[in-house]
């Protein structure tokens, strides 16, 4: 398996990097994702003109990427900048209406989309998926829809006629009830009372099964993107705090733990590449599961562990760690948790 990134990756990888770094610091971030819009309208217009959005649907959708090393470069760089503009939204809308054969152009020049999955008692499993569509109407509750705060179009997931189908909702004719997520950025729960839609997709459980994995791939990579800034700071501040007359990270015990955090690190960046190279082929859910379970469980000990030695300082509102640390341990919560995807496993493995 090839470890290194194509040159029109690492182009993309470095745009991203230096565009983020101007529009989305981390001192601006505290600011606009914690109140309404919880983004930034700026950033996001940015994201669009920049072109980001292309590299998250194939060639033959109208966009320029859409392999899982496409998706894990973008999430990888949003991560990296503790982005909090509703990308993931616009992933899986883009998916799914690839797998519609249906225009995307609009989402690709910057339109606002979300995808409503997700309800109170069926966070995860699409098994659990109690709205209802008759007659072209839906009925029912959809629960922390990411990005559906602002959104301008909703891709509703509903029961028609004994099947999982998938309806187009204009944000407009439902009611949306926006609020930021306890880590920042926007996210709404969506009411429908015989709301119209369109449908675009009348058995979507594929399509829905594979956007979610896409979904989860990419937050497995922003999460990656995101404990190796946590590592860099961790380093530094080893490296300039005193205690006794010396660094601290003079004291081989710190040494030690600041070195395990990086094997998990990297432990945790080859199973994002693995499942980056599974997207297309029959294993893809599979390798998500294993890599969702695992950064659980890593980014929460990096969180942890970082905020531990660097004391009180790392988790002050001021000192970006305890951005970073908020995000990584909530991330664990979209699109299936650590037990969440468990259990996925472990059904696999019986059915086999």
């Amino acid at each position: 398996m090839n470890f290194e990134m194509s040159d029109d990756r690492r182009m993309l990888a470095d745009s991203l990097a230096r565009y983020l770094a101007d529009a989305c610091p981390v001192e601006k971030r505290a600011e606009v994702a914690y109140q309404a819009p919880w983004h930034s309208e700026t950033a996001w217009a940015g994201l669009a003109e920049l072109g980001a959005f292309y590299a998250l649907v194939s060639e033959d959708a109208g966009g320029m990427g859409g392999s899982g090393f496409d998706i894990a470069v973008v999430f990888e760089a949003l991560g990296r900048a503790l982005c909090p503009e509703p990308v993931l939204g616009t992933l899986l809308g883009l998916r799914l209406l690839a797998a519609a054969s249906k225009d995307v152009e609009s989402v690709l020049a910057g339109q606002r989309i979300a995808v409503a999955v997700g309800e109170l008692d069926a966070p995860y499993d699409l098994d659990g998926i109690e709205t209802r569509a008759e007659g072209g109407l839906l009925t029912g509750r959809k629960s922390v829809v990411y990005g559906g705060a602002g959104a301008e179009r909703l891709l509703i997931a509903a029961q028609s006629d004994g099947k999982l189908a998938l309806f187009d909702v204009a944000a407009k004719d439902a009611q949306v009830s926006g609020y930021g997520m306890i880590d920042g950025g926007p996210a709404a729960e969506v009411f429908l009372d015989a709301t119209p839609g369109e449908m675009v997709l009348e058995d979507a459980r594929a399509a829905l099964e594979d956007a979610l994995d896409a979904g989860a791939l990419a937050l497995c990579a922003e999460a990656l993107g995101a404990m190796g800034v946590v590592q860099e700071m961790l380093v530094d501040y080893l490296k300039t705090r005193k205690q006794f007359g010396q660094p601290i990270g003079a004291f081989q015990a710190l040494q030690h733990r600041a070195i395990d955090l990086g094997i998990e690190i990297e432990q945790a960046r080859s199973i994002v590449i693995l499942a980056a190279a599974a997207e297309g082929g029959p294993e893809f859910g599979k390798r998500v599961a294993q890599a969702k379970f695992l950064f659980g469980k890593i980014a929460r000990q990096v969180s942890e562990e970082a905020i531990q030695m660097h004391g009180g300082i790392g988790i002050t509102w001021e000192y970006p760690l305890a951005h970073f640390a908020k995000r990584l341990v909530m991330i664990d919560h979209q699109l299936g948790d650590t037990d969440w995807h468990l259990e996925r496993l472990i059904a696999e493995l019986v059915e086999a």
